[in-house]
């Protein structure tokens, strides 16, 4: 079922198309991915979904109906510009948040204390925001859009700032949300991150809808013509590669395209073997990454064609 649909919107700023005839759907209980170069219009798009600002054409519907007002109390919105109080301690900024969507005290004091615990942040209550570093400030943050228990979730970048440890303590309660029922908007540049989240994706390019649908399938529609290598060794075999087009290269690790079928993953191994030692050889579906970037590469030529 759709708990969020996007018919034909269009929104300028003056000469500037910032989304041009967007359409997609939102399913209730699942990860949806928006994703695009910067000033795709993903974040303008998601104003209009939280209706800070309205389309000039077009509709959004919220559980089949017209989006408005009367959503704000089911939607959690955590902008990429963050918007926190330097000098209030963080439990009274927390309980602010939370009345505002109509929360009683108590009710946003235990909450607060319940958020805090989760996110490695308890103990903060009374330290003042600008005592905070960016990371611990982004905790505050995302705490704050939490408390008033939302249907819907919309995250704007939410991983900037987090060091590796607390990105994985945020995708793992991004996916505790969804398994409570939560449906989940996610904005990221990180395609990585897309990939082991989102069920659902829209990619966004100068205005337009480029691409969308179930990830699994977007994926597989691409074919396993893609190779990953892990080796040691002298690298040389890199230059007697035939027909192969180089997507990543790092220190022993390698990602490339096969875009010749009439060569074949054997002939590939072979090559490869006679100057370096191979620990992983693996045929796959395309990265997200690779496929935005194909994608992307391949609208902007034509709009200039």
């Amino acid at each position: 079922m759709s708990i969020i649909k996007v018919e034909n919107i269009f929104k300028s700023f003056g000469n500037y198309n910032a989304v041009n005839d967007i359409s997609f759907k939102v399913e209730a209980g699942k990860i949806f991915g928006m994703l695009g170069p910067n000033g795709a219009g993903k974040t303008t798009t998601i104003r209009m979904i939280t209706n800070i600002i309205f389309p000039d054409k077009g509709n959004i519907f919220i559980k089949d109906q017209i989006a408005g007002p009367t959503h704000q109390n089911i939607i959690a919105y955590l902008p990429e510009e963050r918007g926190l109080y330097k000098k209030l301690k963080v439990i009274e900024q927390l309980i602010y948040f939370a009345q505002l969507k109509g929360i009683s005290k108590q009710t946003a004091l235990d909450r607060a204390k319940y958020w805090l615990h989760k996110m490695g942040a308890a103990g903060w209550e009374n330290k003042k925001i600008q005592e905070l570093s960016k990371g611990m400030q982004q905790k505050v943050q995302f705490i704050s859009t939490m408390l008033h228990d939302p249907e819907i979730i919309i995250l704007d970048e939410p991983f900037s700032g987090f060091d590796p440890i607390n990105t994985e303590l945020l995708k793992s309660i991004i996916i505790e949300m969804k398994d409570a029922g939560k449906t989940i908007i996610l904005s990221t540049h990180v395609m990585e991150q897309v990939e082991q989240l989102c069920d659902d994706i829209i990619l966004i390019n100068k205005g337009k809808a480029v691409l969308s649908g179930d990830v699994r399938n977007i994926k597989k529609s691409y074919g396993k013509d893609t190779i990953v290598l892990e080796f040691d060794g002298d690298d040389s075999f890199i230059q007697n590669l035939p027909n192969c087009r180089i997507i990543s290269r790092t220190q022993n690790r390698i990602e490339f395209k096969l875009e010749d079928n009439t060569v074949s993953s054997k002939q590939i191994l072979s090559t490869i073997m006679e100057t370096a030692e191979i620990y992983s050889f693996a045929k796959v579906e395309p990265s997200l990454h690779e496929i935005f970037i194909e994608v992307v590469a391949h609208e902007n030529m034509k709009k200039e064609n």
